[in-house]
């Protein structure tokens, strides 16, 4: 900045820095906020980024970038990690088979006028043109918002006194209606709803929940009750808020059939994992938590029934009866007992007296000692069991549905719901860690491609987790077995790994190294969703750390080769042992091959897809699949991507993040070098 000779503001709003020569070494409508001017010209790779709030002006939810193919898009994007989502709204300027026909400039003219300049010199409208408000009297700006809307504003050059920036143009003027395709893209945050009835996106917390932060109106709701599951306690203080014009359809739990509303209350009220019904012509819809993509307005023509216990004032802080209300009043008792017992001999009183204060204090060190062993989890807002309700949901624990490195899985079932119960064995070692790892962390992360943590039972010494139940079993027993599954299942399967984990390394609120990523740890859903499983490995960054000395983890033929070198290692762990299994899912083969006579080379998989890639070509490596071969492009490229992951040097491999974008095709996939070259010796 030595040359810098001044700054000037033109007439148009860009503030441009000027060097002794005369020439524009920076200006400000290069590097737009949240807002174009005419004149302004949005280059391929440009991003325009929403403010946080009305009156928070750090980057927002919400972006509009304009690719290097030419489509300009709308995305909403993760705050804390930079991430966006998919599209709620693009252009579709971009032609892949076809350049020519691709957008290069997005330009907002000097009459205010918005527009993608083609390739072939045409034009794709953007914003309407309107000559009723003349550039030579209104100026024009497009913004925007922070509710994630691109709006047009004009503000008239010879204001009077009442004038003020008006909307003439909104894309997209009601995000509600558009985004909800997915469980990350939402306009409003968890537990929130979304106002239909309304020009713009409006979030409000239902009644019975209230904002998590309440300067961010668009953000998270908490609920004002406490789900909880306790055989003890009646059903009977169990009621509902009744809300109508709501409903979170895309956060269905069960859908039951020919109900009246009763019934429906009935049936949620039995089910302690619900916490809302929404009814709605005779059918019912168990929604668990969190919500997302909640909806209000008059074309949502169905009701909700927010579950609630009685003595809790929603949306007030919960005011129910508890332990210590229950000993209150057993302490008054007492002092009636001996208010009376003062009426007696002095001697007698005493001992009395004695007797009760030892009494008193044993129930209290009972009481206290109870809650220093559950306290660690009074974090979490997830439903507790007592053993011997696990006990008679799992018959005995008479049915396994696997084993694991620190215990086994038993079906189960509570309510209506099928369930799987995991037993953990080793409670005051590993197993204990495991256990607080599993609840602290599932309990706060939320993605269609993680198992669900939906209770826990600490009684004891007994450790035990409750999960949603996987009707399609392992991936291992879905992958490995006779005939193969179809090559656009196995891409499905490949895609959601990817994506659970990308959520687990640069979402949650904490980091998280899952440590252990193996075809028995990805679970199958009735549709075949990939869910990954089994956090107990997992090891916790906190937000300013990104490396960890740790003992090795992780299952042979998927431990990534830092774990012997006794290095700092990082998530780069897990991804080298997706690429392990995403060689696996391409060629239906484990990772590691019982040796027979003459096909030593075919051993270790890693091994065999580079020399497959290299020399013998993909289709051997498929094994003649014909699904596969005719899908040759695709076939390539989750083979190059599996060969990315597996590079030994671990700098080498992507993030899961670009790994998804290498799977969807978004970004090219360069030629790997060899993933062993440490390892390569010459003879």
């Amino acid at each position: 900045m030595s040359d810098v000779s001044y700054g000037v503001m033109n007439d148009t709003g860009n503030f441009v820095i000027v060097d002794r020569n005369s020439s524009n070494i920076w200006e400000s409508f290069s590097h737009p906020a949240d807002t174009m001017l005419p004149t302004q010209v949005l280059e391929r790779g440009g991003v325009i980024n929403s403010k946080l709030s009305q009156t928070n002006f750090s980057k927002g939810r919400f972006q509009l970038q304009f690719h290097e193919d030419g489509n300009l898009v709308l995305r909403s994007r993760n705050v804390a990690f930079d991430f966006t989502y998919a599209a709620y709204h693009e252009s579709k300027t971009n032609d892949p088979s076809n350049s020519s026909n691709s957008g290069s400039r997005l330009i907002f003219d000097a009459m205010g006028y918005m527009y993608i300049l083609i390739r072939n010199g045409q034009r794709s409208d953007v914003s309407i043109r309107n000559t009723a408000l003349s550039h030579q009297d209104y100026y024009y700006r497009a913004t925007l918002d922070f509710d994630g809307v691109l709006t047009m504003y004009t503000h008239p050059k010879s204001p009077t006194n009442n004038a003020s920036w008006v909307a003439i143009w909104f894309e997209r003027g009601n995000l509600c209606s558009f985004v909800g395709g997915y469980e990350d893209s939402r306009a409003c945050g968890f537990n929130n709803v979304c106002n239909l009835d309304t020009d713009r996106p409006n979030c409000e917390c239902p009644q019975g929940f209230s904002l998590l932060d309440p300067n961010d109106p668009t953000g998270d709701c908490k609920p004002n009750f406490s789900p909880r599951c306790d055989a003890r306690e009646s059903n009977e203080d169990i009621d509902f808020i009744a809300l109508t014009n709501v409903n979170w359809p895309l956060s269905d739990a069960m859908r039951i059939r020919s109900v009246s509303e009763q019934e429906c209350r009935d049936n949620c009220k039995e089910d302690c994992f619900c916490v809302v019904a929404i009814y709605n012509d005779n059918n019912c819809w168990k929604k668990q938590l969190p919500l997302f993509n909640g909806r209000m307005g008059p074309s949502e023509i169905s009701k909700a029934l927010v579950k609630y216990r009685k003595g809790e004032l929603p949306p007030s802080i919960p005011n129910i009866p508890t332990k210590f209300s229950r000993e209150k009043k057993d302490q008054k008792t007492l002092i009636t007992i001996i208010s009376t017992i003062l009426g007696s001999s002095v001697f007698v009183n005493v001992m009395l007296i004695g007797v009760l204060c030892l009494s008193f204090r044993m129930r209290v060190r009972k009481k206290v000692k109870k809650l220093h062993q559950s306290g660690r989890l009074a974090n979490t807002n997830l439903p507790h069991f007592t053993y011997q309700e696990l006990v008679k949901a799992t018959s005995g624990f008479k049915e396994e549905l696997g084993k694991g490195a620190f215990g086994i899985v038993y079906k189960g079932v509570i309510g209506e719901n099928i369930v799987a119960v995991k037993k953990l064995d080793r409670v005051f070692d590993d197993g204990e860690k495991e256990f607080q790892a599993e609840v602290n962390v599932i309990a706060r992360t939320h993605h269609k491609n993680l198992v669900q943590l939906l209770g826990y039972c600490d009684e004891g010494e007994q450790r035990l987790l409750v999960y949603e139940y996987m009707s399609s079993g392992t991936l291992a027993r879905f992958l490995f077995k006779d005939g193969k599954p179809s090559w656009k299942q196995r891409i499905n399967i490949a895609l959601g790994i990817a994506k659970g984990l990308s959520y687990l390394h640069e979402e949650c609120m904490t980091q998280v190294i899952h440590c252990d990523i193996k075809p028995q740890n990805i679970l199958l859903d009735d549709h075949y969703n990939a869910k990954i499983s089994d956090f107990g490995l997992a090891k916790l960054l906190k937000m300013n750390e990104s490396r960890t000395n740790t003992g090795i983890r992780g299952t042979k033929g998927y431990v990534a080769p830092e774990w012997f070198r006794n290095t700092p290692v990082t998530v780069k762990v897990d991804v080298y042992s997706f690429g392990v299994l995403l060689l696996e899912i391409i060629s239906c083969r484990k990772s590691v091959k019982e040796i027979e006579s003459g096909v030593e080379y075919e051993q270790i998989l890693t091994d065999w897809a580079w020399d497959c890639y290299q020399e013998r070509g993909l289709d051997t490596f498929v094994d003649d699949d014909l699904e596969a071969i005719v899908d040759y492009k695709k076939l390539t490229r989750f083979v190059k991507a599996g060969l990315w992951c597996v590079q030994e040097n671990p700098t080498q491999r992507p993030t899961m993040r670009q790994v998804i974008q290498m799977l969807e095709g978004v970004i090219d996939v360069c030629e790997p070098p060899c993933p062993f070259p440490l390892s390569v010796t010459s003879s």
